[in-house]
């Protein structure tokens, strides 16, 4: 599905956020509260540009979906009986309508390769949850007929019970899709929340292409995938997951006794026999022309039988420092000079391994004013420019490198002195920090270009705060609706 923005589609968006903004802040119990993050929702989608003439939904994607509790029961549209047919993706709130489309074509679909399959959400604020639940689409439904509770079999493949506390950003719920799922489906994931009368109801448009159980109830929950070379002492672990957690009594480790057995293949071949020789309702490998699971030196596909309860594993390097991995600053010049407050600072790196490094220039009140990160080969007497916006003044100069492997970090720091002219101090904070302060006329740095914006006025200031890392749409200088909230300074 191919997706363009153009230039009327964005001022017609602004002429929305307008509306939508107004409307929200009329009615209070319109008050965006949370999203399934993980697959993303259509919604979310939404939100990242993938999908388009979404309504409301691009702006507010938490917002989307709250109605009444209970769904499938009755009809919809009274208490304890959830969205009415149709308007299961809105939750009947008409400032989202256009998430309620629905054809074979009509939104971006989230590749599925796994049966085992983590679901998140993001809770903006969140509420006590009694349960999350998952419902999918039935084999026979019809992707071009409105959402119903006809389309969607009877009860939930996945549930989750909330305890009546506050649910957690990110926090995994382990699911198995159904064997016989494949091809495009809808995922409905439904927060129901135990203070209110009140659930959050989130369609996830996906291809499931995971492989359904082996012959003999062989099912599908992981991968021991080579990647990086390992040293004698690191060990290999592959974590067995629950419903209850992560389980001790089908985790597996090993070590890793000299350089061949840490070759990427030999890693993954000998934890994938250790795997069948502890257990007998686990196998590791690929499955050959008798359907036996055998292992290989490369990827290893993990199986399990449902009585061992085992949802999903994930494959953990447990790896020791590189006691010989060097990293220092070089002979940083003593005085760099501004010009209007703007400056280039030349970050001198002596390094003997391969490392990802990031230097960071320090005002006299630990203000970060500099940063850039760059990767640097092995052995090599590397030079990283910072561009700086700063007073002049002593400023402390660190640097931080890891290795590509992940498994060292080295640290140095030093102080140089930044002379000539100031001027281009003039903003209150470094975005995103202390977000929730800001307002109309708040200006920020973006480190991540080093550049100066001003939140605009009200009614648009409500979108500075607007951000998580999943969710930057409105992020000064990077977000795609960026300038919606925020003008540009210099």
């Amino acid at each position: 599905m191919k997706n363009t923005v153009s230039k009327e589609r964005v001022l017609t968006g602004c002429t929305l956020s307008l509306t939508l903004l107004a409307t929200l802040l009329a009615s209070p119990s319109v008050i965006g509260h949370g999203f399934l993050n993980d697959p993303p929702s259509r919604a979310v989608l939404c939100q990242k540009g993938l999908n388009t003439d979404c309504g409301g939904a691009q702006y507010e994607p938490q917002s989307v979906g709250e109605t009444f509790k209970g769904f499938p029961n009755g009809v919809g549209g009274a208490p304890l009986q959830g969205p009415v047919d149709g308007q299961i993706a809105s939750g009947g709130l008409s400032l989202f309508s256009a998430v309620d489309a629905q054809s074979a074509t009509r939104w971006s679909m989230t590749e599925i390769k796994e049966r085992s399959l983590d679901f998140a959400w993001t809770y903006t604020a969140a509420h006590p949850a009694t349960k999350h639940e998952y419902f999918i689409t039935k084999n026979d439904w019809n992707p071009n007929q409105p959402l119903a509770r006809a389309s969607f079999d009877s009860a939930p493949f996945c549930y989750v019970d909330g305890g009546n506390v506050l649910p957690v950003t990110g926090a995994k719920h382990a699911c198995v899709i159904p064997d016989d799922k494949t091809g495009p489906h809808v995922i409905l994931g439904i927060w129901t929340v135990g203070d209110t009368d009140a659930a959050f109801y989130n369609v996830a448009d996906v291809n499931i292409l995971a492989e359904a159980a082996l012959p003999g109830g062989w099912n599908p929950v992981g991968n021991i995938t080579p990647s990086n070379p390992l040293l004698p002492g690191d060990k290999v672990k592959a974590r067995a997951f629950t419903a209850n957690g992560e389980s001790a009594q089908y985790s597996v480790e090993i070590g890793i006794a000299n350089a061949d057995a840490g070759k990427p293949e030999n890693w993954s071949f000998a934890l994938a026999e250790q795997l069948n020789k502890t257990h007998t309702l686990i196998r590791a490998g690929v499955r050959d022309e008798h359907d036996n699971i055998v292992p290989v030196k490369g990827v290893n596909k993990v199986y399990a039988q449902k009585d061992s309860g085992v949802s999903r594993y994930e494959i953990s390097l447990l790896m020791q420092e590189d006691a010989d991995a060097r990293m220092t600053l070089g002979a940083l010049a003593p005085e760099h000079e501004l010009v209007k407050g703007v400056g280039t600072v030349a970050v001198p790196v002596l390094s003997n391994r391969a490392m990802t490094v990031e230097a960071s220039l320090f005002d006299e009140a630990n203000k970060q004013v500099g940063f850039t990160r760059q990767s640097v080969p092995a052995n090599s007497n590397a030079l990283l420019n910072v561009d700086v916006r700063s007073a002049p003044g002593i400023h402390g100069v660190k640097l931080l490198g890891t290795t590509q492997d992940g498994r060292t970090t080295r640290q140095d720091f030093k102080h140089t002195e930044l002379t000539g002219e100031g001027g281009a101090h003039d903003f209150d904070f470094e975005y995103p920090n202390a977000i929730g302060e800001y307002t109309a006329g708040t200006k920020v740095l973006q480190p991540k270009n080093g550049q100066v914006y001003e939140c605009k006025p009200l009614p648009l200031a409500g979108y500075c705060k607007q951000y998580s890392p999943t969710a930057n749409g409105y992020e000064p200088g990077v977000g795609e609706f960026w300038g919606m909230a925020w003008e540009h300074k210099h």
